[in-house]
């Protein structure tokens, strides 16, 4: 179960950075528009993929324990199969994130059980665009 709208809406306004695994250079794909779009209200994105080097104008990680620790990373956006979701999160609770957001089509219940079993709040099935468009989050840094 995904938390409710306060929820949502603290969490969206208390992050500033967001790690986006599987964000590709297309702009057509829709990690590249969500990306775009968080790039666009003011937070930080960080691109994860091993494929890349560079995705809008930020340098790519090939995964989580890549990004420098001196990176915080607020929340992680996963744009990757279900099936490839228990990595990606195992990852993101060892590296002590504040939040694992899987994107529309994208649920693992195992997944988003060991990240809650940690403190780690998730959200699954869900576009992290449309929910900040919907709850109407303000820009960051007053954009």
């Amino acid at each position: 179960m995904n938390p409710d709208d306060a929820t949502l809406t603290r969490l969206l306004t208390a992050a500033r950075t967001i790690a986006v695994v599987g964000l590709s250079n297309k702009p057509e794909r829709d990690s590249n528009e969500v990306a775009r779009y968080l790039k666009n209200q003011g937070y930080q994105i960080v691109p994860v993929n091993p494929n890349l080097t560079e995705v809008l104008g930020e340098p790519s990680f090939p995964d989580l324990a890549a990004i420098p620790k001196e990176i915080r990373v607020d929340v992680v956006d996963i744009f990757r199969r279900s099936d490839e979701v228990p990595s990606v999160v195992h990852e993101a609770v060892e590296r002590g994130v504040g939040a694992i957001w899987m994107q529309l089509g994208v649920r693992n219940e195992a997944a988003a059980g060991e990240a809650s079993a940690h403190g780690v709040p998730v959200i699954q099935d869900l576009c992290i665009m449309q929910q900040h468009r919907r709850l109407h989050i303000p820009p960051r840094g007053g954009q």
